[in-house]
């Protein structure tokens, strides 16, 4: 029986049984983590070998150039083809940096707050206020960025093929404080949502009041199928070329889930005309990044078609741990009308809402019972989800029977919180 189909009676026995459920539960003495979408270890070991005779005293580009000193502001060009087979980008609108894609996205606002960006009339910060745009549910991080730098932000509700792109509009032809907008378009963070082809189309072709106004599309997860059955991607930068808007994208990606986290590389793709004007910015910042790292990516992966063939290792470590994450709330929620949930093709994280007024109580319970999950509220702005519903599960880290039994005691507190809600 559905939990909203019980009466008071069914209800209070139903709590009491679940209670006892908990307290069994938390004697087992469980501590797992589904907090952050962290690689296994098995997943780690797949690049190891990068790491021992990759490079065997060979430290020169297809240039020539010695990777051991300074030079290439721009990242070698090797490193460079990577990430243009993989993004569909040419050669004058890449910049290859260093480990961290989330540092590049930091360091570009950064500079658009003190130096502006092309186009802009002055620095974001000379403006009163400056506002982003975040779909929600979302990347804690980007949202802690803006909360950290005193960007307003406002939410945008998602839609099954994206964000509310009506709102979207809106918002950003009516109001020139807007100066930009999140995304993770594809395998989204947490939703695992794939922006479809009509609103990659309608991002291109927005007509933003503020002439400095810039998608941040922060494309993570842009090889991370699950399996060959994968979802595709329109390319942002070509559409933006398309409906003359070329300078509008920023997009960012890394092989931090790829190689190593931390120890990858990352990019920022844009305009040439954007590239340009970020180069003379980050001149006075670095003479180069870690060429080293680049080199031995490069020699290891070789090109495109060797990353490919290595993210279906990826994906043969993780599916399983995703079928046991959907295969739990399907067999324990479902024919108890309990929370919905997202059924991704890729990326990191499944995507969980229950009843208003659960989340919290729900990672709570999972918490003091050995279980530790992100936040509730962190896939929201200033962390403040309004329905107090979304929790972002995360199966790639433990080991599949770590995930059953996590998986177990998630169900347990996700029926005992809502109990609880529809008895209070």
């Amino acid at each position: 029986m559905r939990y909203t189909e019980m009466n008071k009676e069914q209800l209070i026995a139903e709590k009491a049984s679940l209670e006892r459920e908990y307290a069994e539960f938390k004697e087992k003495g469980v501590n797992l983590t589904m907090a952050r979408g962290i690689p296994a270890p098995e997943q780690l070991d797949l690049s190891i070998n990068m790491l021992l005779h990759c490079l065997d005293g060979d430290c020169k580009s297809k240039s020539g150039m010695d990777c051991r000193s300074y030079g290439v502001l721009d990242g070698i060009p090797e490193a460079k083809e990577l990430f243009m087979d993989m993004l569909h980008v040419g050669p004058d609108e890449v910049i290859v940096g260093g480990n961290s894609s989330l540092q590049m996205m930091y360091d570009t606002i950064i500079r658009a707050l003190q130096l502006g960006v092309l186009g802009s009339e002055k620095p974001w910060c000379k403006y009163d206020k400056i506002k982003f745009l975040c779909p929600v549910p979302g990347y804690d991080r980007h949202f802690a960025m803006c909360e950290q730098l005193g960007i307003e932000m406002i939410n945008i509700e998602y839609k099954s093929d994206g964000p509310d792109m009506d709102e979207v509009e809106r918002l950003v032809a009516s109001d020139e404080s807007i100066k930009g907008i999140w995304c993770v378009p594809m395998y989204s963070n947490p939703t695992g949502i794939t922006y479809s082809d009509e609103v990659v189309r309608r991002f291109a072709n927005l007509k933003p009041a503020a002439k400095d106004f810039r998608i941040f599309w922060d494309n993570a997860y842009c090889v991370h199928h699950l399996s060959s059955h994968h979802d595709h991607l329109l390319n942002i930068i070509e559409e933006c070329r398309k409906a003359g808007n070329p300078d509008m994208v920023f997009e960012f990606s890394s092989t931090s889930k790829i190689s190593f986290p931390g120890g990858g590389l990352a990019v920022i793709c844009a305009s040439k005309d954007n590239i340009d004007f970020i180069k003379k910015q980050m001149a006075i910042q670095t003479i180069g990044f870690d060429k080293l790292n680049q080199l031995r990516h490069a020699k290891y992966f070789k090109n495109f078609e060797g990353i490919e063939e290595h993210m279906r290792f990826h994906a043969a470590i993780i599916r399983p741990k995703f079928e046991v994450v959907l295969y739990m709330l399907e067999k324990e929620l479902m024919p108890l009308g309990i929370g919905k949930w997202t059924r991704p093709n890729g990326g990191y994280f499944i995507s969980f809402n229950g009843m208003d007024g659960t989340a919290k109580r729900i990672v709570q319970l999972a918490k003091e019972g050995g279980v530790a999950l992100t936040d509730a509220g962190a896939t929201f702005p200033y962390g403040k989800d309004p329905h107090d519903s979304n929790i972002r599960i995360a199966p790639t880290y433990p080991s599949v029977s770590d995930l059953r039994q996590a998986m177990e005691l998630f169900c347990i507190c996700a029926k005992l919180a809502t109990a609880e809600k529809l008895l209070g």
